[in-house]
């Protein structure tokens, strides 16, 4: 009898210690907003916070007259389970997607957010921002003509058809292949456009990326991205209904329409050009962490961002709204400034849509300047997504939406990959500008694109005003490669380019002053 009990103690202490384990194992750390962490306490309240930090949200942004806010980022630990429930929670309650990144384990999940303070905090200072003029309307224009709502909706029925492409699914993975074939077959011919899948260690299902090689400047990267992946947050097994066909089909097919206009048009940017397909972003962001962290890695020179999640459905008064947080303030500009130029009747709206909403937090969190366009505004997004009735019919059975969002992705793809070092116009090229200085203040320019010849700086005034001039990067006082420092508001300096380059140029007020700059390149 004693030898039974202690079997039967020996049998159930293995169970509880095996159950442990497997409950051990099923967690997993996340990052996550105020907000969302408000839901989770709701669904779970013996969450505990492992860690806090206080991160820049949104950045002093002139777009909306809108002041710098700060974000608590919390650690926390959940179950897998936890996870989907607090998905379904984040988008019934606060009527938004995402709202939390995964993350391995608990010290990357430290060092991500320790990352994420020190870079919002510190801006994108380091990364020399690319010229944001918009000077392509001879390429642009007729492309846009060309853009078909026929297009984008076929590929959104298409994608949708399968029945679920969550992200550890054998569905998952199928669509996965399925998009990769599909871009490699529009893009075939091409020999400077190459389609490979993303593998990530953890899961099956791989991310698309499709490669246009920039013909002089493919060093500097241009990222347009989707997420290919959809989620039932009642639970997704093979069979599992999640059809995914605005959440995120729908941006999918905006990318693949852009691909089929640029291909049509034998398009050749200057910069490199990337559309991507992400892996697992409704469990976390997780492919698009992988990939963004690996370019960071690589030292790669990302110069722009743009993500299309959700295009189609049309839930607000205005037709595309720019969401602010986690993203950059002059990129936002600059993608307002696209929507007033090429798509002039259409209206843009703001707002904010919260920690680790989508991908381009992914690249936000490794220093990139990152744009969120989005079909609704933050409250009034699409009712069915995450569920079975995320269909296309719901969407109002047409792709209109979703075409505009088409439509800017192919001006920001084409406008940033057309520029890069040595870009000049038709020569001689001059850039003017005019305003006022306080005593020692000083305002930068640039960067100014030139090729092999001389680009000279001149400035004419009143009071007294210091002139500096750089290749490359930006100069300072101590720092230039000419400078003209007399007593008044009339100064000049020349540079000399043997190749491509960039020119930028520091003023300095060393008494309040007016000026009127202009920067003229001449070719050799």
């Amino acid at each position: 009898m004693q030898k039974r009990i202690s079997s039967l103690l020996i049998s159930s202490l293995f169970a509880i210690l095996s159950n442990q384990a497997h409950a051990a194992d099923d967690k997993v750390w996340i990052s996550i907003g105020d907000k969302a962490l408000q839901q989770l306490q709701k669904l779970a309240p013996a969450t505990v916070i492992q860690q806090s930090s206080m991160v820049l949200a949104t950045p002093a942004n002139r777009l909306n007259k809108q002041a710098a806010q700060e974000e608590q980022v919390h650690l926390v630990q959940v179950s897998q389970d936890q996870m989907l429930r607090l998905s379904d929670a984040i988008h019934h309650e606060l009527k938004r997607c995402g709202g939390f990144m995964f993350h391995s384990d608990l010290n990357s999940a430290k060092v991500s957010l320790s990352k994420l303070s020190v870079q919002n905090k510190a801006g994108l200072a380091a990364l020399v921002a690319p010229s944001y003029t918009i000077d392509n309307q001879s390429v642009v224009t007729p492309m846009l003509t060309q853009m078909q709502a026929s297009n984008i909706a076929q590929t959104i029925v298409d994608f949708s058809a399968f029945a679920n492409r969550y992200y550890t699914t054998n569905n998952g993975v199928n669509a996965s292949n399925w998009l990769k074939q599909k871009w490699s077959s529009m893009a075939s011919g091409r020999s400077d456009i190459t389609v490979e899948q993303f593998t990530h260690a953890g899961w099956a299902q791989k991310s698309v990326i499709l490669t246009i090689k920039g013909s002089d400047n493919s060093t500097e990267v241009v990222v347009l991205g989707a997420h290919l992946d959809s989620i039932n947050t009642k639970g997704t097994t093979e069979t599992t209904k999640a059809p995914g066909a605005d959440d995120d089909a729908s941006g999918i097919a905006s990318l693949t329409e852009i691909l089929r206009v640029m291909v049509a048009n034998n398009y050749k940017p200057r910069r490199t050009i990337k559309l991507m397909g992400y892996s697992a972003e409704e469990v976390g962001l997780r492919g698009s962490q992988e990939i963004a962290k690996s370019y960071k890695a690589a030292n790669t020179n990302v110069v722009g961002v743009m993500q299309l999640d959700m295009t189609n459905y049309k839930g607000s008064p205005q037709d595309i709204y720019l969401y602010t947080d986690y993203t950059n303030a002059a990129q936002n500009q600059f993608v307002a400034n696209l929507i007033s130029t090429y798509q002039p009747s259409l209206s843009i709206g703001y707002d904010k849509c919260g920690y680790g909403c989508s991908d381009h937090a992914s690249w936000n969190a490794q220093g990139y300047a990152t744009s969120m366009p989005f079909e609704t505004a933050f409250t009034q997004d699409n009712p069915y997504i995450h569920t079975e009735n995320d269909t296309f019919a719901n969407s109002g059975g047409q792709a209109d939406h979703s075409l505009k969002f088409a439509r800017l992705g192919l001006s920001f793809a084409v406008e940033l990959g057309s520029d890069g070092p040595g870009t000049p116009g038709k020569p001689p090229v001059t850039d003017s500008y005019s305003g006022s200085l306080t005593q020692n203040q000083t305002k930068s320019f640039g960067p100014f694109k030139a090729a092999s010849g001389s680009v000279t700086v001149a400035t004419t005034g009143t009071g007294d005003v210091d002139l500096y001039a750089r290749k490359s990067n930006l100069p300072t006082t101590t720092t230039y490669d000419c400078k003209s420092d007399g007593s008044t508001a009339t100064e000049s300096c020349s540079l000399n380019q043997s190749a491509n380059g960039d020119v930028y140029v520091l003023l300095k007020g060393y008494t309040a002053s007016t000026y009127s700059l202009k920067v003229t390149y001449t070719p050799q």
